[in-house]
C-alpha cells in the first residue's frame, strides 16, 4: 500500500486515542474504530482493534476479503469507498498459532441512547430506565444484537465481557456518553441467554468484574453472571383481574395474606427434594390458597440474590427473578395464574439496604456509587449491608425505575417495602457518634423520606389498584397518610405492635394472662391511626424463636387450641390479615429456609382439624362485611368489654351497615357457664362460628347454636346474653336480622 493510502488511514485520528485503546484505558473508542469518512477524499477508512492479533481482515457480503494494515499494536485499518459499507461485514482476526476469529464490527453502530434519556437519568426522573439500562436485544441497521448500557461515572474503562470475546476486557471497550457517566455499546450477534459482565478499571488501574444492575436474568447462584434477557413478553390472560382491581377501595375489602418463601413451602422429595419451579408451583399454590380463603399472596423477595440464608433480603439482581426457580416468563406466567384465579399477588422489596458481594453494586466503579462513602451513612452494621445514597439522582431513578418495572413487566399488586424503619432514622440500631445528624440537626434521614414518598406517589399514579405496605416497626407518624397530607403516602403499615404484644400474651401461661391483659387490648388505642396490616409473619417463626406452635403454651391439645383462638382473635380485629406459611396447620418445627414444610403433619387428626377451622374462618371472613368494610373507621368496632383480666376474657363487635358479628373470647382453659355480656339489639344470636367444635379438634363446648337475649342489663346494654364459653376459644355470633 502506497504511503499516501497509509496516511488516509490515519487521517482524523487522536494519537491521544490510540494511546488509550492501547493503554486499556479508552473513553471514546468509537470515534477511533469502525467506519470513518476520511477528511477531504472521496473514500473511508475501516479500523478494528485486538491487541493479540497478528493480521485482520475484513469481510463484507458478497465482495472479497480485504487485509487490514497493521497500524500500530493491535490497531488494523483499511480504505474502503465512500458508502457505508454493509452492517453484516465482520473482522477475521488471526493469530501466531494459527487461530482465527470472525466478529462483527461494534463500533460501526450508532448511540442507542437519545439525549433526553441521559438528561432524565441525570435528573433522576427516568422511571423506567430498565427499557434503556442493561442488556437489550435488539436490531440495529438490520443486524440483529444487544445494547449494553450502564452508569459507571468514575471508571477509568468500561468493557462488556463473555464467552464470546473469552472474558477478555481488552477487546469491547464501551464508549462513555459525555457527562452523564453512562458508557454504551452495541454488539452484533449476541441474543437472549448469552452470558456477560462488565469489567471496570477503577481510577486506580485495578480491574472489577461486576454483574448488570439492570440484568434482567442471571445464572444460578454460585455463579454470578448477567444472562441477556429481553424485557418479559409474556402472553397475559388476566385483564379481567388488572380491569377490576382498578375499581375497588382496598381499605373496604378483605385482605387475607398468605406470606410465602417459595424454596421451603413444598419442594419434590422424589427427585432429591429438589425445589418447585415457578410453573410447578402455579396450580398447587392457587388451590392451597383458595381452599383457606386467602385472597392474597406475599413472596419473600424474588430478586436475584447469591446467599441462600438471607431468605431474598439481599438482593444482588434487583431486575432478575431468581433463577432457582425459573425464567422470567416463568415467573410472569406464577403471576398470571394467581390473577385468573383472583389471587392477589405482593412482592417483598428491599431499597433499604444491599450486600457487600464484591460481583454486584458495592463500589461499583472502584468508588461508593450506590452506597455512601461515609460509614455514618453507609453500613448497616448489624446486618452486614450498605445503605443505598438515596440523595444521588441516579440512585433514585434505579430504584424507582425497578419498583416500576414489577409492578409494569409482572403485574405485581402490591410492593411490601422491607426494613422502612431503618430508612428513616440515621442513628437506627447507631450508638451516640456512630451517626451524622440531618441539616436541621435531627435523626431523620431526609433523602429517604423523599425517596419513599416519591415512590408511593409514583407508585399510585402510574398503576390504579396498585398499593404498597411499609414494614415499619417504631411510631413514625403518617406512613399511611396521603404523601399531599404531609404523610409517606403507603397504602398499608405492618402492625408490629400487635404482633409483638399478642404473641407475647399468648406465650403466657393461662393462670399469668390477666396480669398481661394490656397486651391483648393496647392495639385498640392507636388502630385508626394507620391502615394496619395485622401480620403473623416469617420473623416470628425463625432464628431461635421457635414455631407459633412452640410459642403455644400447654399440651398438644392445648397448644393448637390457642392457635384456634389467636386466629379467631386476629381474624376478627380491625385490620388486614397476614400468615406466613405452616400456620394453617400448626407447624411443630421452627421454620427452615432450607427445607420443605412438614405436609406429613397436616395429614394429622389434631392438626386437620386446625386446618379445617382456618379454611372455615378465611371463608367467613371473606363473606362477612362487618369484618372488614369499615375496619378503618372507628364506628365498625365497639368493646362490650375489654376489662375482664380476671376472667380472661373480652368481647366486641365488628360492624357494618345491616350486619354485625358478636365476638367473644375466652383466653383460660376454664368453661364459663353463664357468662353474661351485654347486646345492643334484642332477639335471637346464633353461635356461626365456635373455635372449639369437634371438627376443629375442640371439646364441643357451646351454646347448641341459638341463644335468645334477655332483658337484664349490663355492660351499659339493656340486653345481654347468658352464654357458655368453651375453654381456650372464640365463638362469633351474629343477630338473627344479620342472617337475613
Amino acid at each position: 500500500m502506497s504511503r499516501p493510502a497509509t496516511e488516509n488511514l490515519w487521517a482524523g485520528v487522536d494519537p491521544n486515542t490510540v494511546r488509550d485503546l492501547q493503554a486499556d484505558v479508552c473513553r471514546d473508542p468509537h470515534s477511533l474504530l469502525g467506519w470513518h469518512l476520511s477528511r477531504g477524499r472521496n473514500e473511508a477508512v475501516i479500523r478494528a482493534f485486538h491487541p493479540d492479533a497478528s493480521r485482520a481482515d475484513l469481510l463484507v457480503p458478497g465482495q472479497p476479503d480485504q487485509t487490514m494494515e497493521l497500524l500500530a499494536g493491535g490497531l488494523f485499518a483499511c480504505l474502503v469507498g465512500p458508502d457505508p459499507i454493509p452492517a453484516l461485514s465482520q473482522i477475521a482476526f488471526s493469530f501466531a498459532d494459527g487461530s482465527r476469529v470472525v466478529r462483527g464490527d461494534p463500533y460501526r453502530f450508532g448511540c442507542t441512547l437519545g439525549e433526553l434519556d441521559l438528561y432524565l437519568a441525570g435528573e433522576g426522573r427516568h422511571l423506567r430506565l430498565y427499557e434503556k439500562m442493561g442488556a437489550h436485544p435488539r436490531t440495529v441497521d438490520g443486524v440483529a444484537g444487544v445494547s449494553f448500557v450502564v452508569w459507571a461515572p468514575n471508571a477509568l474503562r468500561v468493557s462488556v465481557v463473555g464467552d464470546f470475546n473469552a472474558w477478555d476486557g481488552r477487546l469491547f471497550p464501551m464508549r462513555l456518553l459525555g457527562a452523564s457517566g453512562i458508557w454504551e455499546i452495541f454488539i452484533p450477534a449476541l441474543g437472549p441467554g448469552d452470558l456477560y459482565k462488565f469489567e471496570i478499571k477503577t481510577q486506580e488501574g485495578q480491574l472489577r468484574l461486576k454483574t448488570d444492575p439492570f440484568a434482567m436474568a442471571m445464572e444460578s447462584r454460585p455463579r454470578t453472571a448477567s444472562k441477556v434477557c429481553g424485557l418479559p413478553n409474556h402472553a397475559w390472560s388476566d385483564q379481567e383481574w388488572m380491569s377490576d382491581r382498578a375499581q375497588v377501595d382496598l381499605r373496604r375489602q378483605p385482605m387475607a395474606i398468605y406470606e410465602l418463601h417459595l424454596g421451603s413451602w413444598m419442594r419434590i422429595p422424589e427427585h432429591e427434594d429438589r425445589w418447585m419451579n415457578y410453573r410447578e408451583l402455579a396450580p398447587r399454590l392457587v388451590a392451597h390458597l383458595k381452599d383457606h380463603g386467602f385472597n392474597y399472596v406475599e413472596f419473600l423477595p424474588l430478586a436475584e440474590y447469591a446467599y441462600d440464608p438471607s431468605w431474598g433480603y439481599q438482593v444482588t439482581g434487583y431486575f432478575a427473578p431468581t433463577s432457582r426457580f425459573g425464567s422470567p416468563e416463568d415467573f410472569a406466567f406464577l403471576v398470571d395464574t394467581c390473577h385468573r384465579h383472583g389471587i392477589g399477588v405482593i412482592l417483598d422489596w428491599v431499597p433499604a439496604h444491599f450486600p457487600k458481594d464484591d460481583f454486584s453494586l458495592r463500589r461499583f466503579d472502584g468508588t461508593a456509587l450506590y452506597e455512601h462513602e461515609d460509614p455514618r451513612k453507609g453500613e448497616h452494621q448489624d446486618w452486614g449491608t450498605l445503605i443505598f445514597n438515596y440523595d444521588r439522582h441516579e440512585v433514585r431513578s434505579f430504584l424507582l425505575s425497578n419498583a416500576i418495572y414489577w409492578l409494569d413487566c409482572f403485574h405485581i399488586d402490591a410492593l411490601r417495602v422491607d426494613a422502612v424503619a431503618s430508612m428513616l432514622y440515621l442513628d437506627y440500631s447507631r450508638e451516640e457518634g456512630e451517626w451524622e445528624p440531618n441539616i436541621h440537626g435531627g435523626n431523620e434521614n431526609l433523602a429517604a423520606i423523599d425517596f419513599l414518598r416519591e415512590f408511593n406517589t409514583e407508585v399510585y399514579a402510574r398503576f390504579p389498584g396498585a398499593f404498597t405496605i411499609a414494614e415499619e416497626s417504631t411510631s413514625f407518624a403518617g406512613v399511611t397518610k396521603p404523601v399531599h397530607l404531609g404523610g409517606l403516602g403507603f397504602g398499608f403499615k405492618w402492625d408490629m405492635g400487635w404482633m409483638n404484644d399478642t404473641l407475647r400474651y399468648f406465650s403466657k401461661d393461662p393462670i399469668h394472662r390477666k396480669y398481661h391483659h394490656n397486651d391483648l387490648t393496647f392495639s385498640m388505642l392507636y388502630a385508626y391511626s394507620e391502615n394496619f396490616i395485622l401480620p403473623l409473619s416469617h420473623d416470628e417463626v425463625a432464628q431461635g424463636k421457635g414455631s407459633l406452635y412452640d410459642k403455644m403454651p400447654g399440651d398438644h391439645w392445648q397448644k393448637l387450641a390457642n392457635l384456634r383462638l389467636l386466629y379467631t382473635y386476629m381474624f376478627t380485629h380491625p385490620g388486614k390479615k397476614l400468615l406466613f406459611m405452616g400456620a394453617e396447620y400448626g407447624q411443630g418445627r421452627e421454620w427452615n429456609f432450607d427445607h420443605s414444610l412438614d405436609w406429613h403433619e397436616a395429614q394429622e387428626e389434631e392438626r386437620g382439624g386446625l386446618q379445617k377451622f382456618v379454611r372455615d374462618l378465611g371463608a367467613f371472613y371473606q363473606g362477612e362485611p362487618s369484618l372488614w368494610s369499615r375496619e378503618q373507621e372507628p364506628a365498625g368496632f365497639f368493646w362490650i368489654d375489654c376489662s375482664d383480666a380476671e376472667g380472661g376474657c373480652v368481647s366486641y363487635l365488628r360492624w357494618a351497615e345491616g350486619r354485625e358479628s358478636l365476638v367473644v373470647l375466652n383466653f383460660t382453659p376454664v368453661v364459663r357457664h353463664g357468662y353474661r355480656i351485654g347486646v345492643p339489639r334484642p332477639g335471637r344470636y346464633r353461635e356461626v362460628l365456635n373455635s372449639d367444635a369437634t371438627v376443629y379438634g375442640g371439646g364441643n363446648v357451646g351454646n347448641g347454636g341459638i341463644i335468645d337475649t334477655i332483658a337484664e342489663p349490663v355492660h351499659g346494654q339493656l340486653q345481654s346474653l347468658a352464654l357458655t364459653l368453651p375453654p381456650l376459644a372464640g365463638l362469633i355470633l351474629q343477630h338473627s336480622s344479620s342472617l337475613d
